[in-house]
């Protein structure tokens, strides 16, 4: 055992404390008394006790044992080695010492245990973790692995890698770790791909006319000459392929192509060869702003609206689709200025194309507008979506209408098959639709798989929030049995005395047994219930839920996109639970708007409208005589919404015959145009991961910046201003495109899409040799020629280090106390009779008495 100290320059001090009471003990130590004596000593222990005490002392104990760490580069650069490295250290361990345990570990940008630490020979598993390794993260490995162990051994850590890394730094990592008996060797490994072919560089204009010639540029990089195929598309759409020849190293192409259409286009290049090594760096993406006249994208709810012939198509370029052609990536819905829902239901519109148009709306300044009908609004299913949430109105009415009785019964298939998103979202909807209810509605909810369980007693809505919450705990079951869970659902509902009583029926399966369905729902119908079926992918029956939801006199929801079921039992619950539709022909009132001079000669009659709620902040242009707002319009976020709650055929009654009809859409459409001054901000990409945002026109002070992508998600980011008018924009996202929505602070804004390259893991390169090097002279490691090397004799000690600093303290501290004590209350009693009684012994009469004593003697 001995004795160590982590700050030795503390011991300075006790010069200078030496000194002091050297020459204060020599003047008064011999004349004091015995107790300043016994205080002066006291000091001298606390003083030298706590100088020793920032010396950071500490008691070694060495041991023999020591610890060998191997870590497995298992990134994309080095894939087809891990076999080759396992096999290498598992021909290694037969050099280890009886002393040594060894532990395994693999890393990319992940860090995944093969072999726990261990001191007996082991064999590594046949087969190595599979984990991310999209990026090489040498940096947390290291740090990792050195605090995986027994931290008071000598510990070598041997990492078998390339060297190139694509997150954090292993050099500044050496810095974090704090063992003073660490030491990394380096086997350094060499990319195996051969063959392989990328796409370094891919360029498209920024920005073009309508018509105009674009230049597109390529660059490809090959280790080999070969023969391959580039295929150019435009908004996912194939646009023309070449047959191309490579030669070894970069190859450049350079086409032409005219520019088709306008608004924000994504072109991307694949390259598709018969032999290539890495598939993930074989294709890049550009975007490119086409310019020309605003375009319009009209979506119907399956029949062709009036409202396309009706806008001006000389200054609009006009297109319309239905709601299940609506595009699903932001890319496709960024390229039109504005969008307009003609009574388009919300089960045709999956979320995450709702989530995409939010997106498109709140932060690329793409305008919205819903147009009422049969299938739109409440009745549409758009409670609590995206879509309600961009709206200036709310699809609950609130409190201005009759609202006849209800008992709604929900019975969900929780079978095995159901497990996953399925479920989750089966689960959602109805907590969606138990939001909707109101407190005198009944509610019942039966799950089933092999049999019904009743998750919810039928009775009214006493606790809103506990039936949501026992709704969102059911968890998959067994098989699947329909007919059971159906009947019980009929016979909750069937003494019921009120004005509605319906059932909902899920489920992605086949019943395991075939019953008499028609005698049951039949049954159900003369008491008054009625049935809508949902079906759910492939396996469902859909033949028995149609017919089911036919004869139970309620609609058939076929299923493909599992995201539409909140908007199906929304819209299930709401066509049941509200009277929405107000069928009574009326003038509207009219309010100051950009609208308002359009009624200058009158205000033509309407004839039904959906009944919405405006929102507090919503401009309200047209109103019915009942309060329900006709026509409301607000921002949202960069973007402008409208609501129209009539429609665009029957429902507008004179409108449709009105002079100033066509004038009314155009009105709508160009208050949906974006009005915020557009500044072309500069972004650029600094490094992987890494972008600098600037206003070239340095007007702006303050720049905020929001990254979507593809699927309208929004992209976690950090700013670091750099200057006034320019930022530094972190984000971590996948390759692929990402738009970036910036806006300064006085309300100017610019959307751009930038492609995020696949990563530095797909570039093929040497190992990084000056890094490997490096790691190893920091630590007094090698760069290892053999795996059997690291092995060898370690130069530091194992041991326990047990610190004795906090003993020191108390101790000065008990000293110190004890001077306080001594001073304050005098040496101890039995200390001060010894000395009386010395005192006494010495006196003359005392010594008196001894004399006589001695003569009578």
């Amino acid at each position: 055992m001995e004795l160590q100290l982590d700050e030795p320059l503390w011991l300075i001090l006790l010069l200078p404390a030496a000194l002091y009471f050297g020459w204060f003990g020599l003047k008064n130590f011999p004349a004091s008394s015995k107790m300043a004596k016994t205080v002066f000593i006291l000091r001298v222990f606390v003083v030298a006790l706590l100088i020793f005490a920032l010396a950071g002392p500490s008691l070694f104990s060495p041991v023999k044992e020591e610890q060998v760490i191997f870590l497995l580069d298992r990134s994309a650069s080095l894939e087809g080695m891990e076999t080759e490295m396992a096999a290498a250290v598992e021909k290694a361990l037969n050099a280890q010492k009886d002393h040594q345990s060894v532990a395994v570990y693999t890393f990319a940008e992940d860090f995944l245990s093969l072999l726990p630490m261990t001191a007996e020979p082991q064999t590594l598993p046949a087969e190595l973790a599979i984990g991310q390794n999209g990026h090489t993260n040498i940096a947390r490995a290291l740090e990792l692995a050195s605090n995986s162990g027994d931290t008071d051994l000598a510990t070598r850590l041997v990492v078998l890698t390339d060297g190139n890394e694509t997150q954090s730094s292993a050099i500044e990592s050496l810095n974090r770790l704090e063992s003073d008996r660490l030491q990394v060797d380096v086997w350094p490994i060499e990319q195996s791909a051969v063959n392989d072919m990328a796409v370094s560089r891919f360029e498209t204009p920024s920005r073009a006319f309508l018509g105009e010639a674009q230049a597109f540029s390529v660059s490809i990089d090959s280790d080999a000459e070969a023969q391959a195929k580039l295929i150019f598309s435009v908004n996912d759409r194939d646009l023309d392929a070449k047959e191309i020849s490579l030669a070894e190293g970069q190859n450049v192409f350079n086409y032409t192509y005219p520019a088709s259409s306008e608004g924000l286009l994504k072109y991307e290049v694949r390259l598709e060869a018969a032999e290539d090594a890495f598939l993930e760096n074989n294709s890049l993406a550009s975007i490119t702003e086409v310019s020309g006249n605003p375009e319009v994208l009209v979506v119907n709810g399956g029949e062709p609206s009036p409202i396309a012939a009706l806008l001006d198509t000389n200054n609009l370029r006009v297109t319309e689709l239905s709601g299940a052609e609506l595009p699903s990536s932001l890319s496709a819905i960024l390229r039109y200025d504005s969008i307009i829902f003609d009574n388009v239901s919300g089960t045709s519109v999956g979320e995450q194309q709702m989530a995409i148009i939010e997106q498109a709306v709140q932060q690329f300044g793409v305008g919205f507008m819903m147009v009422g009908g049969d299938q739109s609004f409440g009745l549409g299913g758009y409670f609590k979506t995206p879509i309600e949430r961009l709206l200036p109105v709310e699809m609950e009415v609130q409190g201005k209408h009759e609202l006849p009785s209800l008992g709604l019964m929900i019975v969900m298939d929780r079978s095995g098959s159901m497990m996953g998103m399925k479920l989750e979202l089966a689960k959602e909807a109805a907590a969606r639709s138990i939001e909707l209810l109101r407190p005198d509605d009944t509610l019942g909810v039966i799950a089933f798989d092999d049999q019904p369980w009743e998750i919810l007693p039928t009775a009214k809505m006493a606790d809103p929030q506990a039936a949501v919450d026992k709704v969102l705990g059911i968890t998959p079951g067994g098989g699947t049995e329909i007919y059971r869970s159906l009947q019980k659902a009929y016979m909750e509902l069937e003494d019921l005395k009120l004005q509605r009583k319906h059932i909902i029926l899920l489920t992605d399966g086949q019943s395991a047994t075939s019953n008499d369905y028609d005698a049951l729902i039949e049954n159900g119908k003369d008491n008054n219930i009625t049935l809508s079926t949902v079906s759910i992918g492939q396996d469902a029956d859909r033949n028995l839920l149609e017919q089911l939801a036919d004869t139970g006199s309620g609609r058939f929801y076929d299923v493909t996109d599992a995201t539409t079921i909140p908007a199906i039992l929304s819209r299930e619950t709401i066509m049941m639970s509200r009277t929405y539709i107000v069928d009574q022909p009326f003038y509207p009132v009219v309010y100051s708007s950009k609208w308002d001079d359009l009624f200058a000669e009158g205000v033509p009659q309407l004839n039904a409208y959906i009944a919405t709620t405006a929102k507090n902040t919503a401009t309200v242009a047209l109103e019915s005589e009942e309060g329900d707002p006709v026509l409301a319009s607000w921002n949202y976020g960069l973007g402008k919404t409208v609501a129209f709650t009539s429609g665009s055929g029957a429902w507008s009654g004179d409108f449709q015959s009105w002079a100033q009809w066509p004038d009314f859409w155009n009105r709508s459409v160009a208050e949906l145009q974006p009005t915020f001054e557009e500044i072309p901000y500069s972004v650029m990409r600094k490094e992987q991961g890494v972008y600098t945002v600037e206003d070239p026109t340095q007007s702006s002070a303050i720049l905020t910046v929001a990254a979507v992508d593809e699927e309208g998600n929004d992209i976690p980011l950090q700013t670091e201003p750099v200057a006034p008018g320019k930022v530094e924009v972190k984000l971590d996202a996948d390759p692929g495109l990402v738009f970036f929505s910036v806006s300064n602070e006085n309300g100017a804004a610019y959307k751009t899409g930038l492609t995020i390259p696949y990563g530095d893991e797909y570039r093929t390169a040497a190992a990084n040799m000056p890094l490997l090097t490096a790691l190893a002279e920091r630590t007094g490691g090698q760069v290892l020629g053999t795996l059997d090397e690291a092995f060898r004799d370690m130069p530091y000690t194992s041991g326990t280090v047990r610190p004795i600093q906090l003993w020191l303290l108390l101790a000065g501290m008990l000293l110190f106390f004890t001077d306080i004590t001594l001073r304050r209350f005098g040496l101890p009693k039995l200390i001060q009779k010894r000395k009386a009684a010395k005192e006494e012994d010495s006196s003359p009469a005392a010594i008196d008495q001894l004399i006589k004593a001695k003569k009578r003697n």
